[in-house]
């Protein structure tokens, strides 16, 4: 395989990894009606380079305890979620869906914190 087609195909993974993250939001805001779903926001979508499997990144508003629930939901709802993608989409096969939390948003107000902290003490 050249770098051309391996460049091509990365490009391909990143334009459906983009069009999978408006699609599943829309998807989870409007088609889904697990109570169990809270308020969340997708993040990102990274899909292989052959479209096999998509990871989900998303954060979720609320504790620990409605973050589980949120992703219950998801799991629960991912058949769903994959069958309304595959209406949407023009993929010969949908990816497997794996939903994780995405952490960068927690790590980011953490450094915040720290940041203010040290301004505080001078």
């Amino acid at each position: 395989m050249s770098i051309c087609e391996v460049i091509l195909m990365n490009m391909r993974a990143e334009r459906v990894g983009e069009q999978m993250k408006q699609e599943i939001m829309d998807i989870v805001n409007n088609k889904v009606k697990d109570p169990r779903i809270g308020f969340l926001t997708i993040t990102d979508v990274e899909v292989t380079n052959d479209l096999s499997i998509a990871k989900v990144y998303l954060t979720v508003l609320g504790n620990d305890i409605q973050v589980d629930d949120t992703f219950k939901g998801l799991e629960k709802a991912k058949g769903f979620i994959k069958s309304e993608l595959g209406s949407r989409m023009r993929l010969r096969i949908i990816p497997e869906l794996n939903f994780e939390y995405d952490e960068s948003i927690d790590y980011g107000n953490k450094i915040e914190r720290m940041i203010q902290d040290l301004h505080k003490k001078d």
